[in-house]
């Protein structure tokens, strides 16, 4: 009897803890699972069309990208990845690399009328969504048009 009275007080005080964690805490568990991950201006460099991109323009773009709203999240099937990191109308594409933590991530920006899909590529992995962001649109291009 003693024991499930044990149990019982140590069950409880488990989901306090679980409950009432810090907001260092959370935000630090979230991000593991974030797939529309911010951007930091250190450790990114954004390129278009094989040219970089520097000061005031990359900034604006990582702002903007920081700021879209994420839509959906694509399924790939495996074998299938080629058709999202190429894909046949995407235009030409913003290429981002950045870290994440000690893994290199490489981000393919593909520009729509209405929407904007981001393909992220780390390590074996592919994950591709969708945002939505027409600041973006219209900044992507005004950048091309700068840089031709």
């Amino acid at each position: 009897m003693t024991w499930a009275i044990v149990m019982l007080i140590l069950m409880s005080l488990v989901k306090i803890v679980l409950t009432c964690l810090p907001t260092g805490v959370i935000e630090w568990l979230l991000s593991k699972f974030e797939v529309h991950a911010k951007l930091s201006d250190e450790n990114a460099s954004l390129s278009l069309d094989g040219k970089r991109l520097e000061g005031a323009e990359k900034q604006k773009v990582i702002d903007q990208f920081n700021e879209a709203i994420f839509l959906e999240k694509y399924y790939i099937y495996p074998g299938d990845e080629e058709r999202y990191l190429h894909p046949e109308n995407g235009g030409t594409p913003l290429m981002i690399d950045t870290k994440k933590g000690k893994k290199d991530v490489k981000l393919f920006v593909y520009r729509y009328d209405d929407h904007i899909d981001v393909v992220k590529q780390y390590k074996k992995k592919v994950i591709a969504y969708r945002v939505l962001s027409e600041s973006l649109q219209k900044e992507s291009l005004s950048v091309a048009g700068s840089l031709a």
